[in-house]
Parts: structure tokens; C-alpha cells; sequence
């Protein structure tokens, strides 16, 4: 039976075939990411979910992109698409991983790791996501596998990509920046996200203690302040002023 989906234009109902995506790789349970990628994976991903609950989007790590039906998926370590949402059913086939089609669009970010020289990260890869339209392409070569760059940005100008020195992607949103610190209990150098100035959007940790540490500033600020309205009230009462 061939699956259709109903539209609407100028007010009458369309049918159209929806593809035949029962022969696709949705995926091969075969992973081989190493700790630090995936911890870096993960970092970015939990990040965006946690300070861009106003925007919608979908994000993730790992996951098998078809731009076409004729054409070998690409799996991004980790990508960003803006405007669209996690379908509810994911085990559905045409669910189980991005299909251009079905989104209607490429990701504005796919972004890969360089954890060896083979990886195609300069090459094949970036050839791919140009065809794409992809609207950044980011590589982070933490180890400089490749070059002296630990970070390289391709950024889609008219067909071809274009390397730039701007961390802040126009148009996402969101900017990059290297920061020295801890996720996981363990501490190291992370790419994560950043605001046009440069402010890092925080995890859901960092945002609880940020939150715990305004607190006690604000009841400190409260109890100096009473102990300070006390100590006057006391040197007005020896000079025998009393307000009560």
C-alpha cells in the first residue's frame, strides 16, 4: 500500500505519494564514538535544550541525515535545525532519523568531531553538507588532526561555503567559544555556546547554582541590611530617640 498525505491548495485537497523510505538505513547499532566526542556531543545538545526553551527546534547527536532518496545518509556528530520539532512517533521508519523531505529543510548547523586524520572532515564531508545547503558547517579539531585550527567555521555564501574567522552564527542565533571547565565531572577544554557578547548559555546545573548563589547573596544583602536598621535603632534609642 502506497502512503499519501493530504494537502490543501487554493481551498481544494491534493493527494501526494509520500516516498518509499522502507529500504533506508535509519540506523546500524554499531557506534564508535569515542568518550570525549561523545561527552562534547552531549554537552552541546543538553545546553541548547536547556537555555532556548522559547525557541523551537530540533537538536542531536548521532543521528543519520538523507538529503535524498538516491543518495548514502551523512550521521553529523552533532546538528541544529531551526523551526521544526522531534516528531511524536519515533519509531516510525520515515521518523527514525532527519529525512530532508519530511522536515522540509536541511539543518542551519551540522558540526563533526576530529578524533583522527581520515575522517574527511576537510574533504568529503564538507562537500556533502555544501550540497545540502547547510547553512554552517563547523569543524572542531580538538586535538588539531588536520591543522592548526582547533575550530574552522564554513559558512554557506551563495553555493559554495566560505571559511570564516566569526564565531557568531547570523541568522542561528547562537555563537561558539572555547571554555576550560567541568561537565560530567570532568574538566577540560569544551566547545559550547555563547550569546553575540560573548555571556556562555549556561547548563541546567550552572543555572541551579547560579540560582542558589543569587539566593544567598540576596538573603545576606537582607540580613546586613537588618542588622544595620537594628544597630541605628539602637544608637538612636541611646540618644533617647525611640519610633516605637
Amino acid at each position: 500500500m502506497v502512503a499519501q498525505v493530504q494537502i490543501s491548495t487554493n481551498h481544494e485537497e491534493e493527494f501526494i505519494t509520500k516516498p518509499d523510505v522502507s529500504h533506508l538505513i535509519t540506523e546500524d547499532d554499531t557506534p564508535v564514538d569515542n568518550f570525549g566526542s561523545a561527552k562534547q556531543q552531549r554537552f552541546l545538545t543538553s545546553i541548547l535544550y536547556h537555555a532556548r526553551k522559547e525557541v523551537t527546534f530540533l537538536a542531536d547527536a548521532n543521528v543519520g541525515i538523507y538529503a535524498s532518496l538516491g543518495k548514502p545518509p551523512i550521521v553529523p556528530d552533532f546538528f541544529l535545525s531551526l523551526g521544526v520539532t522531534t516528531p511524536k512517533n519515533l519509531w516510525e521508519k520515515n521518523h527514525r532519523c532527519y529525512l530532508v523531505w519530511e522536515f522540509g529543510k536541511s539543518p542551519e548547523v551540522c558540526l563533526e568531531i576530529v578524533s583522527n586524520k581520515v575522517g574527511g572532515e576537510l574533504s568529503e564531508k564538507l562537500k556533502i553538507y555544501e550540497y545540502m545547503r547547510v547553512s554552517y558547517y563547523i569543524v572542531y579539531d580538538p586535538q588539531q588532526h588536520l591543522s592548526n585550527k582547533i575550530l574552522r567555521i564554513f559558512k554557506l555564501t551563495g553555493i559554495n561555503y566560505q571559511e570564516t574567522s566569526d564565531t557568531w552564527l547570523e541568522g542561528v542565533n547562537l555563537g561558539l567559544t572555547l571554555w576550560e571547565g567541568e561537565f560530567e565531572s570532568f574538566s577540560g577544554v569544551w566547545l559550547r555556546w555563547c550569546d553575540e557578547n560573548g555571556n556562555l548559555l549556561l547548563t541546567g546545573d550552572e543555572s541551579a547554582q547560579k540560582a542558589t548563589l543569587e539566593q544567598k547573596e540576596q538573603q545576606e544583602r537582607a540580613e546586613k541590611a537588618e542588622k544595620e536598621l537594628q544597630e541605628l535603632q539602637e544608637k538612636l534609642r541611646r540618644q533617647g530617640i525611640n519610633f516605637e
